[in-house]
């Protein structure tokens, strides 16, 4: 069976064929891959090609797929049992390991899921302060409850719906919108009111419209409004925790919030996220609190594992991991940045670290409005071309181009190959 007859089947028994939807591959109008495994900086579908791949589960394969340490792991802690509903000891060793790389972090908790972290950490925020607003930015997206699915990014912008069906009223009228890289927009909001808004929150370097990076002083003033108004300031670091720099975007910046939410890579590929911030915010949690959040499944051993094995290998070779990705994602970048002059293409390129996008607009991307402004049409045919090139990036404009350790020098060369390719096919 074939990706074409699989997705045939899947369409018949799950929304669109898939249990995410910017996996369906409609932004880009073919069908999705069927994955058959992955190893290191490859990934294998089902038809049995093999793909350089960018997407890395979305961001956590930092380290590339299968890495032998983690899967070791998650095999040795399976074997003791997959779920206890209890503590363990590795869940105190994954928090201290936390509280040491995060600036902000001073008490954790363990869930599920980004989605699950920030609505948590919004919860926490709004009981700590006893307030009820709270302020999100245009284009940023921050999981899938209901009071954040207000202008959002990801894949309700690859869908094209600004929100989501479903959500009362009520819920979004408590969320307030400012726009991202303008603080003027922000004071605006607090100046309104003042001391009704809970927390601001927002992610440091924006990765659900395409990557877009703050502008030099926007965190910073972040930091001063939020503190000037008693909010709390929260980063969505569920990308940018752990990769940008073993600190995330609050070290790589320099600039410290009250709370943070962490995904993806600190659960090593495997279901877990973490809200975590100062101790005052953090006892309002139950049960040493009033701010009540529970989960069955919160603190897996299995989830636990795979996370301890990742954050151990970045914390040993940070000094050695962090600038190869770095390196690697600038080699890619220049390739970009030289086929967009070859060819004189309309494109954008905006790069943190391991993170990039490449934007099909005449002009710098530094917005929401920016981004939603690119010609998508002509990044289907250059999501097609670089496809065909056997180059695995995400089907979508308004998603980010991961580079990890395991992509070799050979995978690099490779890629800056198909990048001319797709780019030059798109004045042919």
């Amino acid at each position: 069976m074939n990706s074409k007859e699989i997705f045939e089947r899947a369409c018949e028994i799950m929304p669109g064929g898939v249990n995410s939807p910017v996996r369906a591959y409609r932004a880009v109008g073919l069908t999705p891959r069927f994955i058959a495994s992955a190893k290191g900086s490859k990934i294998y579908d089902i038809d049995g090609i093999e793909y350089i791949d960018y997407i890395g589960s979305w961001g956590p394969m930092i380290l590339g797929h299968a890495r032998e340490e983690v899967v070791k792991a998650v095999c040795d802690a399976t074997m003791r049992g997959t779920s206890y509903g209890a503590p363990t000891v590795a869940e105190v060793e994954i928090a201290e390991m936390i509280n040491e790389a995060v600036p902000c972090s001073e008490m954790v908790r363990l869930v599920n899921s980004g989605t699950e972290a920030v609505m948590s950490a919004i919860r926490a925020a709004r009981g700590y302060t006893g307030r009820d607003y709270i302020v999100k930015f245009e284009g940023c997206y921050h999981g899938h409850s209901d009071g954040l699915l207000v202008k959002s990014g990801s894949g309700l912008l690859t869908e094209n719906v600004p929100d989501s069906a479903g959500v009362p009223a009520a819920f979004a009228a408590k969320t307030l919108i400012a726009q991202y890289n303008d603080l003027d927009s922000v004071r605006a909001l607090f100046e309104q009111h003042k001391d009704e808004i809970a927390a601001l929150i927002v992610e440091p370097v924006a990765a659900n419209m395409g990557v877009v990076p703050p502008k030099p002083g926007f965190l910073e003033g972040l930091r001063e409004i939020t503190s000037e108004y008693g909010a709390v300031l929260i980063f969505d670091e569920v990308i940018t925790g752990f990769r940008l720099s073993y600190g995330g975007a609050s070290e790589y910046y320099g600039v410290t919030p009250d709370m943070a939410t962490l995904g993806k890579i600190v659960g090593g590929g495997m279901p877990m996220a973490v809200y975590c911030g100062k101790k005052e915010i953090m006892q309002k949690v139950s049960p040493t609190g009033p701010v009540y959040q529970a989960g069955t499944l919160s603190g897996n051993p299995v989830a636990v594992a795979a996370g301890l094995a990742t954050l151990k290998i970045l914390r040993a070779h940070k000094d050695e991991i962090y600038p190869a990705i770095d390196k690697k994602a600038e080699i890619i970048a220049k390739a970009y940045a030289d086929a967009i002059e070859k060819y004189q293409i309309p494109a954008a390129l905006n790069r943190v670290g391991s993170l990039m996008s490449i934007f099909f607009t005449d002009h710098p991307v530094t917005s929401f409005a920016d981004a939603f402004g690119s010609d998508l049409e002509m990044f289907k045919k250059y999501f097609a071309g670089m496809l065909n090139r056997k180059i695995y990036i995400a089907p979508s404009q308004f998603e980010a181009f991961f580079v990890g350790y395991a992509h070799t020098d050979e995978d690099v060369a490779k890629t800056v190959a198909a990048i001319d390719g797709a780019l030059g096919a798109l004045k042919a």
